[in-house]
């Protein structure tokens, strides 16, 4: 088979497809196992299953297999994710700002001048 740019610029594309769809995946699975030690497995199985079809070579396979992956990602996607409290989305997110511009803050409360 013969090397041509549009040939090596499609298995790029998929290439990276592929990469993204496994660490999509595999964040995501960090949402369905609760322990560490459920995780190891999960993530295991995960890469058994791309690791299965690491020697397909046939460009629309390869398509129409990462359809398929992708698909059932959507489709057993954790409807509530977890996120990191100080993250975009996250329970402590924009938690403490500081003040707007114009507000003074007086730090000796109590220790006021009794002139």
């Amino acid at each position: 088979m013969s090397l041509t740019a549009s040939y090596l610029a499609r298995r790029a594309a998929q290439k990276e497809r592929v990469q993204i769809l496994y660490r999509r995946a595999l964040r995501d699975t960090l949402n369905w196992a609760v322990h560490r030690h459920l995780f190891y497995q999960d993530a295991s199985n995960l890469r058994d299953k791309f690791d299965a079809n690491k020697h397909v070579e046939d460009l629309d396979a390869i398509d129409r297999m990462i359809a398929h992956g992708e698909a059932e990602y959507d489709k057993w996607r954790h409807p509530d994710p977890y996120i990191v409290p100080w993250a975009p989305g996250g329970s402590k997110f924009t938690r403490n700002l500081p003040p707007p511009p114009g507000v003074q803050i007086v730090y000796d409360y109590g220790r006021e001048d009794n002139d």
